[in-house]
Order: structure tokens, then sequence, then C-alpha cells
């Protein structure tokens, strides 16, 4: 079925939803032990072109161990959940603060974003400490506007040129944009997929278990809705910030490891040097990092239990410490 001006139908809605004090409808599901039996509450926050049916597949045996109720949920604009044409960097926290709220999850509870979602989480350390039992960031995004990084690090980084000709690309010429990223001989999501010069060798064996990136298809780009959800969460994501990360205190001064990184050496997308950089203004953040990962670490056998396990437990594989070879200084 199609709309008058010829975009399909929204699909009917199928998941579970909760209603925003501004109208907004948020899309979720629930896993993991009962929420009045559980002892850990995570939320998990998907990236971009994702969405709540993510994979974070964990043993079912780790879960009932200690007691985890997971919560996914679709960002404003995916999914199922409704667009907020007044996305911020502010406004990531304070929906996933009332979804929270609605489901009564708790006075506290933990955060886990990966990649692009990771800017939510950063958002929750800024403006909802208070509520944080925990926070993990698996290959979090860096923008090379917070004015913390130094200008060593960032100024022969050619991924600080794209992202700045992208970012002014879509913001100032959306129509062009969506043009040419609907062409059929612009490269396809399926094609980048297979370039290594985006994705490690590890990220290419993941890749063949996972799902990719259905939302960045040519067929779903032609949707302007989606198209729109994309852009604002990109230029929301690179843009200005009302913060300085690296500015942050520790919202856990009383507890050791409250805060986690996990970072691939190998990612081709996010440099790890920026990592390491946030990492040593911020030493109350827990610093992982995967010698031989690239972008997808979230994927890897293993690496969910280990990120929990972490976050938890607070305990740590000598396999996720940076070697002291590598540092950059």
């Amino acid at each position: 079925m199609e709309n008058p001006d010829g975009s399909p139908e929204d699909p009917p809605v199928v998941s579970s939803r909760v209603k925003l004090s501004d109208g907004r409808h948020i899309a979720y599901r629930e896993r993991g032990v009962p929420k009045a039996k559980s002892s850990c509450r995570i939320i998990i926050v998907h990236g971009f072109g994702s969405s709540k049916d993510m994979n974070f597949q964990v043993p079912q045996e780790l879960i009932e161990e200690l007691g985890i109720y997971f919560l996914l949920y679709d960002r404003a604009g995916y999914g199922e959940s409704d667009p907020n044409p007044k996305r911020s960097v502010k406004s990531e926290a304070l929906d996933l603060q009332e979804l929270a709220d609605q489901l009564q999850i708790g006075p506290k509870f933990y955060v886990i974003g990966v990649s692009m979602g990771s800017y939510p989480i950063w958002s929750c350390l800024k403006y909802l400490p208070d509520r944080l039992a925990g926070a993990a960031m698996v290959v979090p995004v860096i923008n090379y506007r917070w004015p913390s990084f130094p200008k060593s690090l960032t100024r022969e980084d050619d991924r600080k040129r794209v992202v700045k000709l992208l970012y002014w690309i879509a913001k100032y010429t959306p129509g062009l944009l969506h043009w040419l990223v609907t062409r059929k001989w612009s490269p396809s999501p399926s094609v980048v997929e297979e370039k290594p010069v985006f994705f490690n060798k590890r990220d290419m064996e993941a890749l063949k278990k996972t799902e990719g990136f259905p939302m960045l298809t040519k067929e779903r780009l032609r949707e302007q809705s989606v198209f729109d959800t994309l852009r604002s969460d990109f230029l929301v994501c690179y843009g200005d910030w009302d913060f300085d990360p690296m500015e942050l205190t520790n919202p856990f001064p009383e507890k050791q490891n409250g805060v986690h990184i996990w970072q691939g050496h190998e990612d081709k997308i996010v440099p790890f040097e920026l990592q390491r950089c946030i990492s040593r203004k911020l030493p109350w953040i827990q610093y992982h990092e995967v010698p031989d990962g690239g972008h997808l670490l979230v994927h890897y056998n293993g690496l969910r239990e280990a990120i929990l396990r972490a976050m938890l437990l607070g305990e740590e594989h000598h396999l996720h410490r940076p070697s002291a070879d590598k540092v950059v200084a």
C-alpha cells in the first residue's frame, strides 16, 4: 500500500509502546529474567540504522546467574517509535528516562550504548547521573567538535574531513544527499559491507552471521521518514553539543569501574587513539581495547558476556587491556 505521495504506508505497529509526555510513542521489547525478579536492569541503546531488534544475545545461564533484565527500545524515528522533530543530545537521555519511569524500571539502572547509540549514554552521564547504576559504551562514535581533543590528534585524521563534508551536505543540501544515496550507481550497503576499507577481518566474519544494516538499503532510504530519521540522528551526533564529555565528573565517586568504554584497536570507523585520549582525560572510565577488534565488537563471540561481566562484576580479561607499547602519548 502507498500514501497519496507514492511513499509506502507505515506497517502496522506490533510492538509494545509507551506514550511520552509530548505525545510521541516509543516502542520497546523486554528480555531476560522477569523484571520483578531481576537483580540488574539494563537498557540497551542501538546505533545508526539499527533498532530494538539488534543482536545482543548472551547465554541464558549468564542471564539467570546475574539476574539480568534487558530493555531494548527504538530510538526516536527508528523502528516503531515516532520521530522527534526536536531531537537533541539531551532529548535522547530524557526519552530513555521517561521510558524507564513508565515501565517502572526503578530509581537506578544500567545503560549500554553501541556505536552511535553511545551519544545518548554521554547524555545520560551529563543529565541523568543520579539514575545510573553503571554504563558501558561499545565502539562509541566521537565528535571532532569536542573542544578537549588535541589538534595534534585530529589534524591528519582523514575521517575528520569525511565527517565534516557529510555533515555539511546533510545539513545544507538534504535533497541532494537523498538523491545521491538512492541512485542505482551509488554504493549499496551490501557493497559497503564487503569493503575492507570499513571493516577488519573479524568484522567481516561477524557480518556473515548478522543481518547487517537493513535500514540502510536503497529501498528503505527512498522512504522519506527513514532518510529524515537517519539524517537527524547524524546531525545531532556530529553537531555542536551543550557540553564537552571530557569535562564531565565521575558520576560514581565511591565506585570503581562504573563507566566503561570498549574499543577495537583495528576499528576503521572510530580511531582508537581518540578513545585513549578520552580515557586519559577521564581516568574514572575503565577502558577496554580488543587488539584484533574492529567496529563490530558487539557481534563477536564472547564479547557481550565480557561487557556484562566487566560492568556488573568488575571483571576484566588481560587481553582487553591496551598494550603499553601501543599507547599514544
